[in-house]
């Protein structure tokens, strides 16, 4: 952002050449205004977050320590208040971004109603969020600098300068997003063309799947279908394409595999030769070999070695994996990945669990040193019990005494307070750094994080509200607990823009202007 004083020279010098014409301009006020709006665009906005980005994973990678975050959002004003809580209780948005979910567009998003994750929304949801969610964090901007405007105002002179220098070196709330494009919607170029629309929107990341698009599931779902890597490159290729169309450059690609999870391909991939990509993609379908009498009608054989083979094809036309070669092959599909064009991966996992993540990522570094993940914290897992069971594992293989505990029953609040409970709570603190630095994660992230806590919260005040609490039951519960966390949204009227539009007022309209924020506002209770 620019120097405050010199935006407001810059203001009046322009003002002063247009003669009379313009007396009624205010030169301080134009400059606020360009401070306040400091993305004009949401390529601005891409082009400001990749470089940010770029930095963030070229700092991971001289110190894991140093690994990045961000919630799930489905609407511009939770990935505002997110921003807004950390600038309050970190002061600084540096290595926290925002995650936009395809799950919860579908879930929550979508004009059809509540969807399921099978990229049955409206393609054009996800850029529209993008946007929104950009639109709320620019009005954090404006909002914040509004108030440090009108501190500047009512200030004596002495107390000018720090007021201003906060002012200078204001940290916008504009950070990273990752948006997920599912599998691409369609083929490569329907996948180019949604691309572009999310960049164009402000996405400087996009996270890209290797499922078959018209039958995607949710990462942790049964039935996942993946494609032959061939055509997920080109897909990564789409989007490279829009980012350099755009003049996003430094644009940055996740490439996320489904390939643990997912025990079905929708096709036999094209070979050339022995031991080329589609060659290793079709060694793991399960085949059996062929022979003059276990041929029947529809068939379909390919050439494995020197052998003939026939793939277990279901009864829905698709092709099985061997069992147990999912790590193998998400391993493959990682590596191949980053030798073509993706900047990260994604490996979707069924639990959270260091060792397993650090085993596949060591692999997969033996080929690309640099090789980063972005995973997936996911509220699909049952943290508690998973780490519980883990701890108990732990204790039994060393010989401990397990006795007390019943492993399948671990979640019950009856083992709350229990050494092994207090130790798995310590290793779902630490799970976020111990796997940045044994399992190459740079960006850890909760996909579905405010779906959650919005239901949980929604479901207290209803009980109490329509309880015998009543009003007492919003009171006690929201507002007050809102006043004395200093929550910024317990003004409303000022979270939704009234003081800047007070602001503005006054600037067009002088002493004439009709404020909202007079002596009569309730606000002014708070």
């Amino acid at each position: 952002m620019s120097n405050y004083t010199t935006d407001i020279d810059t203001a009046a010098s322009l003002i002063k050449k247009e003669g009379n014409a313009w007396n009624a301009i205010n030169p301080e006020s134009v400059a606020r205004m360009r401070a306040q709006n400091q993305f004009k665009t949401g390529l601005d906005i891409a082009k400001y977050t990749a470089k940010i980005m770029r930095e963030d994973m070229a700092n991971y990678d001289t110190d894991s320590s140093k690994y990045t975050q961000s919630l799930g959002c489905w609407h511009g004003f939770i990935g505002q208040q997110k921003m807004i809580a950390i600038k309050k209780h970190l002061l600084t948005t540096k290595r926290c971004y925002l995650y936009l979910s395809g799950w919860m567009v579908a879930a929550l998003r979508s004009e059809f109603g509540p969807l399921p994750d099978q990229s049955m929304h409206e393609k054009t949801s996800v850029a529209s969020l993008i946007a929104e969610l950009y639109t709320f964090l620019r009005q954090a901007d404006a909002r914040e600098l509004g108030g440090l405007f009108r501190e500047l105002d009512k200030a004596e002179a002495a107390d000018k300068a720090a007021i201003q220098d906060k002012i200078d070196n204001f940290e916008t709330h504009v950070v990273p997003i990752i948006a997920d494009i599912d599998a691409g919607f369609g083929n490569e170029e329907a996948t180019y063309l949604m691309a572009k629309q999310m960049i164009e929107a402000g996405a400087c990341c996009i996270q890209l799947e290797n499922q078959v698009s018209d039958v995607k599931q949710c990462g942790h779902q049964d039935g996942k279908v993946t494609v032959p890597h061939i055509e997920f490159l080109a897909k990564i290729n789409a989007v490279r394409y829009a980012f350099l169309e755009l003049g996003i450059d430094d644009g940055v690609i996740v490439a996320r595999t489904d390939s643990l999870g997912a025990g079905l391909t929708q096709k036999i991939a094209v070979t050339s030769e022995p031991g080329d990509l589609g060659d290793k993609y079709n060694s793991f379908i399960e085949a059996e070999e062929v022979t003059s009498n276990n041929l029947e009608n529809g068939d379909v054989v390919f050439k494995r070695g020197d052998k003939l083979v026939k793939p277990s094809r279901l009864p829905n036309g698709l092709f099985k994996f061997r069992a147990g070669t999912g790590e193998e092959r998400c391993v493959l599909d990682c590596i191949t990945s980053l030798q073509n064009g993706a900047d990260l991966l994604w490996i979707e996992t069924e639990k959270p669990h260091v060792a397993q993540i650090g085993a596949m990522v060591n692999a997969i570094r033996e080929v690309v040193p640099n090789a980063k993940l972005v995973y997936n914290n996911s509220p699909s897992f049952n943290w508690t019990l998973n780490f519980r069971q883990q701890i108990f594992d732990g204790m039994k293989l060393e010989g401990q005494d397990v006795s007390a505990y019943i492993r399948a029953d671990l979640m019950s609040i009856d083992y709350d307070g229990t050494e092994l409970a207090i130790q798995a709570d310590e290793k779902i603190r630490t799970f976020q750094a111990d796997s940045a630095r044994e399992a190459g994660i740079f960006h850890h992230l909760i996909t579905l994080p405010t779906y959650h806590t919005a239901a949980l919260s929604t479901d207290n005040l209803a009980k109490e509200y329509f309880g015998d609490q009543g009003m007492l039951g919003y009171v006690a519960n929201v507002q007050r607990k809102e006043i004395r966390q200093g929550i910024a949204c317990v003004k409303h009227q000022n979270m939704a823009g009234s003081d800047m539009g007070d602001d503005h007022k006054q600037y067009f309209s002088g002493d004439q202007a009709l404020k909202a924020s007079g002596k009569d506002n309730t606000m002014n209770q708070f």
